[in-house]
């Protein structure tokens, strides 16, 4: 627990947020240019230096980067964590005040590694590549819309809106190498993690997104943050079997496919990688997410040491 540290739990609405510490003072305010004023005032009052909110849809990102301007470090923590937090301490009831002095105690009980802190530039490119995903789900959509005998008044309206999601994905798509190339910090991570065989720009695009984390934390906490490291589900006689839970599903989701192409055919190591699970009777789907995590585990290793792509210190045994 950290020590001598004020830190206010804030609960973000779309109209305002409310703002409470341990120690009981709590605070409501609207999202107005006076109450961003009103908010700084009253963290300052009570010296608080840490700020401690829960990820509300992208509302939360203009309150963030107040605070940090002010001076306090912010941390943006996954709701769903915050809510079992309070289940667990007995707290059912929820309401804005609760929310917040629940995510104020969540942030004094894992004062370290709790969430991550806003950045700018990656909420950028997040956003980028998230409405490229969206907009391509959308085509999909679109092309099983058409997949039915239509009249041609639909067909030719079907072709005009295609077109122009292509034309917009396109966009897309280069907005997301520029932000990628104008960043040195992005860039470099482009350059480690494009070297790894069969993981195209948009791949490593979402990979910088989407894991911040990557290379900062060890191996295992970087495959749980995507989502694809197995958990027990055993008790005394009962043997479960192991599955996975929770993580990043935009990052797993992007991934997909590209795992799929080089488990199969693109990547040497990971080719053998799936071949083996195979053989030893490993379910498809349940060897690509091995394949996936092995994937984590060494872009994490190689983001870490600042080295690109080597077969040899990555090969199956």
């Amino acid at each position: 627990m950290a020590q001598n540290r004020t830190i206010v739990g804030i609960d973000v609405a779309k109209d305002k947020v409310d703002v409470a510490l341990r120690a009981g003072a709590e605070a409501s305010f609207p999202n107005t240019p006076s109450g961003c004023r009103r908010l700084v005032k009253w963290v300052k009052q009570h010296q608080v230096d840490k700020a401690v909110m829960e990820a509300s849809g992208g509302y939360e990102r203009s309150w963030a980067r107040l605070l940090q301007a002010a001076g306090l470090e912010v941390w943006i923590v996954d709701p769903k964590r915050v809510r079992r937090f309070a289940h667990s301490a007995g707290q059912l009831a929820k309401t804005d005040k609760i929310d917040a002095r629940m995510i104020a105690w969540f942030g004094e009980t894992f004062a370290d590694g709790i969430g991550r802190q806003p950045d700018a530039a990656r909420e950028e490119l997040d956003r980028l590549v998230s409405a490229r995903t969206d907009l391509m789900d959308l085509k999909t959509r679109l092309a099983h819309l058409g997949e039915d005998d239509q009249p041609d008044e639909i067909r030719r309206c079907y072709r005009k809106i295609e077109k122009t999601m292509r034309e917009q994905v396109s966009a897309l798509e280069a907005a997301i190498e520029d932000r990628v190339e104008a960043n040195a910090r992005f860039a470099e991570l482009a350059r480690i993690i494009r070297s790894v065989p069969n993981l195209g720009r948009i791949s490593v695009a979402g990979v910088i997104a989407f894991l911040p984390e990557l290379g900062l934390v060890p191996n295992k906490q970087a495959s749980a943050l995507v989502g694809v490291v197995p958990y027990e589900d055993s008790s005394g006689k009962h043997q479960g079997r192991r599955f996975i839970r929770g993580g990043r599903r935009k990052l797993r989701n992007l991934l997909y496919l590209p795992i799929v192409g080089a488990a199969t055919r693109g990547n040497p190591v990971l080719k053998a990688y799936y071949k083996r699970l195979r053989e030893r009777g490993k379910e498809p789907k349940v060897a690509l997410i091995a394949c996936m995590r092995k994937l984590i585990v060494i872009l994490n290793t190689m983001v870490a040491r600042g080295e690109t792509w080597n077969p040899q210190k990555h090969a199956v045994a």
